[in-house]
């Protein structure tokens, strides 16, 4: 059975930081891209940091550039984001994703299939 398990969300003050985890089982994770995307009410979803399948490339969007940090343990099939200096403008379902080709590299969500269900970020000012 196909999962990815986030874990990690709560409800912080502005300036907070929290640490998400995103487990993937029943799905090879070596040698895959993986990221982290964020949907808040009302708006689309959009992504927020990537990491290729050796973990030598990221990619962050603007908005948190600086503040979030992706890595990736693939002895644990686990991805990590670690925010800091957390703003309100960050509230919102925080999902990961697998990325859909061997090898890749990419921002794009088209190019990640096998999505998580999502862990919830609050953050309050």
């Amino acid at each position: 059975q196909v999962q990815l398990v986030e874990s990690g969300g709560a409800s912080v003050q502005a300036g907070g930081s929290l640490r998400l985890s995103c487990a993937v089982s029943g799905l090879t994770f070596v040698n895959y891209a993986m990221g982290w995307f964020r949907q808040a009410p009302g708006k689309a979803r959009e992504y927020v940091a990537t990491i290729s399948w050796s973990g030598q490339t990221t990619y962050y969007t603007d908005s948190v550039r600086g503040r979030f940090t992706i890595s990736r343990d693939d002895a644990k099939s686990t991805v990590y984001l670690q925010m800091n200096n957390l703003k309100p403008e960050d509230t919102a379902l925080y999902v990961c994703a697998r990325g859909k080709s061997e090898y890749g590299s990419s921002w794009l969500s088209a190019d990640f299939g096998h999505w998580g269900q999502g862990t919830q970020v609050t953050v309050s000012s």
